[in-house]
Order: structure tokens, then sequence, then C-alpha cells
């Protein structure tokens, strides 16, 4: 730390009965109050340096000086050095003497080699070239932030350390961090309009900034961290990955326990969406902070729109699976249209830019966050619905999560109705389920019976086509679709319940699965496809309001979603014969 001393003499103030004066043979003939201090001095040496004292003491000989910056310490440093008496100088109190020199007008105009001038030439000469003692400077300019923008002090400051940044080494950025927002936001927006400092760089010093203001708001939320939050935001570099995706994703936490502004929000959910790839499932669990009963735990809407920003940003590879048109009108058919836009969506994903690896990986961590939530059971399910289908058929090679998002949904939710429970099921797709989550998907009580019935028929394919063993319905199915075939047969519409099974109820109880099992039959793959188009034949009635037209559409649909090609099919009917004897 750079220092200057000024004057020569030694220090004869003293205190006599609260009363502050200097030793000396001449009596003193001025009575100056600073505040609650009061000083004896003589007039000589002081209205010599200061004008303003001379203008003040042609009135009155008792002088009150009750708003000089710095208080009664920085005056008697001034008095000091008008007697000659020897004063040091350093960052630490150059701002007050600077600021108490100005307002006693101790200027180059009322006397040659005034206090004003020499502190000028120490902080030109010494101060704004060291680092810290320059930041030590702008820290003290909060004692008297008006007059230290008069005096150009703060500006001074701010150009040198924002012109010494792409210079400075070791711990720059955590001795940045201590300065206010005000002084902070200043330096960072000199150095982003140089250009010269990586927008990498920009980014790790916000990030330290952050953690040194923002890590106590669970104790304390103020208006002062809002719009400390909402000014880091605006300083975030434009490049992309200048910042982690982390990080962005924790400003966004903490935008919401703020309430930040919405246009905040919003610049941090884009940001958060064009490097999504890099999140994890703990990034994505922003808090919901609401008065309100029926609230879910985490904010869903927010990483809806983080994840559809991030479609929007990307862009479908090339090397993608194709897929048939019926394959793709059967699947847009069945999926809910509700609050979400898929048409624009699937438009977008055609003109955007993120890698196949970067879609892979986002699917992942979609299917992951969507089991972390499935249990909370204020979750809408057409929030549910729309985050799933957010992503793209091709990014996921399997869809063993979203199973086990389906299941834990359902079991937490055991109100849904049989329509919300189909809409849900829509968004499994039966043939990538692994041979594990397909056997347990064919006992879970909790699934309606037309995905058992499609998960039962893609495994008996599938073992087909790999020439492997076709494993055995399970007796409840078997017996269900016995029952169907019979009715089919009879061409009766009669047909009553099954035994122990109320009527439109597909979850079984035990004495209902041992009475189906010992009226079990023979079961073939037609069985299988008659009762997954009877069973479609229903939803398309559902959404049709019941009137029981059968639309080309639904056929379409049906056709796509059970076809398998002739040999296969020949394989598949000798293994059930092989069955069934």
């Amino acid at each position: 730390m750079k220092f200057m001393k000024l004057g020569s003499r030694p220090d004869t103030f003293f205190t006599a009965e609260s009363i502050r004066s200097v030793s000396s043979e001449v009596s003193t003939d001025i009575k100056i109050q600073v505040q609650n201090n009061f000083y004896h001095l003589h007039k000589f040496p002081l209205l010599s340096k200061s004008g303003r004292l001379q203008t003040l003491c042609a009135k009155d000989s008792a002088v009150y000086l009750s708003d000089i910056p710095g208080g009664a310490d920085a005056f008697e440093v001034c008095a000091k050095f008008c007697y000659g008496i020897s004063i040091t100088v350093s960052p630490l109190n150059f701002v007050p003497l600077r600021c108490a020199a100005e307002y006693l007008l101790m200027t180059d105009a009322v006397d040659r080699g005034n206090l004003v001038g020499k502190l000028e030439s120490f902080f030109n000469s010494c101060i704004l070239r060291r680092w810290k003692d320059t930041l030590l400077t702008l820290q003290s300019t909060r004692l008297s932030p008006s007059l230290c923008e008069d005096l150009r002090i703060t500006a001074r400051c701010v150009e040198a350390l924002s012109a010494a940044v792409p210079a400075s080494k070791g711990a720059w950025m955590d001795e940045m961090a201590e300065l206010g927002m005000d002084h902070y936001w200043r330096i960072m927006i000199a150095v982003k309009s140089a250009g010269v400092v990586p927008a990498k760089i920009v980014g790790e010093a916000l990030q330290a900034y952050a953690g040194r203001w923002l890590t106590n708001m669970e104790t304390e939320v103020t208006t002062k961290h809002r719009l400390l939050l909402e000014k880091i935001v605006s300083l975030l570099p434009a490049e992309k990955r200048s910042v982690s995706c982390g990080f962005l994703l924790k400003l966004l936490k903490a935008a919401n326990v703020l309430n930040a502004s919405s246009s905040t929000k919003l610049d941090l959910s884009r940001r958060a969406g064009a490097q999504l790839e890099e999140a994890t499932v703990n990034d994505l669990l922003i808090p919901y902070f609401s008065n309100g009963d029926d609230e879910t735990l985490y904010d869903v809407d927010a990483v809806i729109a983080i994840v559809e920003e991030f479609m929007l940003q990307g862009r479908s590879p090339p090397t993608s699976p194709t897929r048939g048109k019926a394959e793709i009108t059967a699947r847009r058919r069945s999926r809910s249209a509700e609050n979400v836009d898929f048409e624009g969506l699937e438009n977008s994903r055609r003109s955007s830019s993120a890698s196949h690896g970067s879609m892979l990986r986002v699917a992942k961590l979609v299917d992951l966050y969507l089991r972390e939530i499935a249990g909370d059971e204020k979750v809408p399910v057409e929030k549910v619905i729309a985050l799933a289908e957010a992503a793209p058929e091709f990014a996921r090679t399997q869809h063993d999560d979203l199973y086990r998002v389906v299941d834990t949904y359902l079991r937490a939710h055991p109100q849904l109705d049989k329509k919300q429970r189909k809409k849900l099921c829509r968004i499994l797709d039966c043939k990538k389920l692994s041979t594990e989550a397909s056997a347990h998907a064919a006992q879970n009580d909790m699934l309606p019976l037309r995905v058992v019935v499609q998960v039962l028929f893609f495994e008996q394919a599938r073992a087909a086509m790999t020439g492997g063993h076709v494993t055995e319905l399970p007796g409840n199915i078997k017996a269900l679709l016995t029952k169907a075939a019979d009715c089919s047969d009879k061409g009766s519409t009669k047909c009553s319940s099954l035994p122990g099974v109320a009527a439109g109820d597909e979850h079984w109880s035990s004495a209902a699965r041992s009475k189906c099992q010992a009226k079990t039959t023979k079961v073939t793959p037609s069985t299988l496809r008659m009762k997954l188009e009877e069973d479609d034949n229903d939803t398309v009635e559902e959404a049709a309001g019941g009137n029981g037209v059968m639309t080309r559409s639904s056929s379409s649909r049906f056709r796509a979603l059970c076809a398998i090609p002739g040999r296969q099919k020949r394989i598949l009917s000798k293994f059930w014969s092989v069955n069934r004897r």
C-alpha cells in the first residue's frame, strides 16, 4: 500500500475538558464546532489555507461546520496540514481527506501548494497505478458518493480497474466481489465494452460475485437482493457457454425466491435452454414459491419452458431415424394436444441446431426429472404429458424411464379416471420397453388394460422375430381376451363382466385372477389384435363424444401400431401353435 507524508512539525494537538486545541505561545482566537466536537485554534494558519473559513470568519469568530465530509477526523487532519504538522495520506483515508479539503476550499487558488493539489497528485501517480489501492479507494467512495462523483474519484477508479483487469492475475475476481453492486456493475460494463477479456472469464467473475452476495438469501430476502440478481443477469455475456447451465439454473431458482421480474426469468430460461444438455436433475429442481395450497413442490412450468427453448434452438440431425407416414400420423393423433402446440414445435425442430447427442442427453434428463416429480400429488397430468412429449421421438432409444414415470404417477394419483390414465399412457411406446420393463408392465394393475395388451403383443412379436422363447400370457389376460373373443364370435354385446371384476374396472383382484385363469382357453395373435382394435375403437368413441362412429384415422392408427412383417407373422403363428399344444 502506497502512502504520502506531508509536513514536518510534531503533533501538538491535545484535549482539555472535551475541547481540542494546539500547544502554542499564542492564544487561540477562533472557535470551531464540527458536529459534536469543539476546537479552539488560530485564525492565521487556518484562513491562509481555507477559502471557506475565510468567508465564515468574516461574519463571526465562532464557526459551525455541521456537514463537512469525513467529520471531525477529516477536519483535524486538514487543520494539522495548515499548521505544518506531519500527516500521512493513504488509500484508507484519501477519500475523506480529499472531500474535506474540497469542502474547505483548500485549493491552489487560495494558497500555492495547497492540500487539494497534493492529494490529486498522490491519487493520480500512486493510487490509480496499483490494483489493491484503487479497490480500497473505490470502496471508500461510499462514504460521500455524490461528492466523489463530482470530483470524478469514482469514475477514475472504475476506469483504472477495468483497464487493469486483462493484466491482473491471481484472485482479482474474489477481490472485486467485495465491491458494491453499483461499482461492480460499472466496472464489468467497461470490461465488456472494451472486448479484451474473454466472455468465459467475465462469466467466472460474475459467478464469484453471485456466490459472495446471494448466499444468505435463505435467512434474509430483501429488495436489495432482487435488484442485485437482476443486475447480474444483465451482465451475463451473450456468448453461449460463457457460464455453465448449472449457474444459470441457480440464478433462476434465486429469481423465483426473490420474485424477480418476468423479463429476468425469461432471459435465464432462454439461456439455460440453449445449453440444457449440460444440466443435471438437481439443477432442474426449481422450487415453486406461492401462498396457494394447491401449488406443486417444484416449478414444472419453468422446466417446460426451458425444454421447449432447447427444442426451438436445436436442430434435428440428418442421421435421425426416418419414420413412415402412418407411424407419424398414428403417434401424433395419440398424443394429447392440450396446452402445447406440437405442430409448431415439430416445425421448429427441423430448423434448429442441437446435435443428435444433445437431444439424447436432454431426453434422458427430462425422463429423470419426470421421475422426481411424478410422486408429487399436485402435479397435473397435462404437465407431465406436455414435458414428456417435448422431446422428439428419436431422442429416446428406450422407454423404461418413461414407464417408471407412468407407474409412479399412477400410484401417486389413484383418483385419475380411465380417460386420464389412457391419455398419460400414450406417452409410452411399448416397442421400446426392455424385457424387464415389459415383464413388470404385464403384471402392473395400475396400467390400463390396453397398455398391458400392447406390451404382451410386442413381447410376443419380439420373441418370434428373434427366435426366442414365447412367454406364456398371464392367466388374467388370457381370460379377458378369451371372453372378448367369445363375445365377438357370438356377435353379442351383452356378455356379462368377468367374475369378481366390477364393470369398467381394469384392475384385477386376486380372486378375479384365479377365476379367470380357470376359464382360460386358447389365445391367438388375432385375439390380441382384436382386443387392441376394440379398445382403439373405444378411444375414438370417447374422443368423438360417444357417438360410436369409427373414423378412418383410427383405423390407420391401429394398423400402424399393430402391423408386423408377413414372415415374422408366420413365425409368431407357429409359436402360438406350440403354446396351444
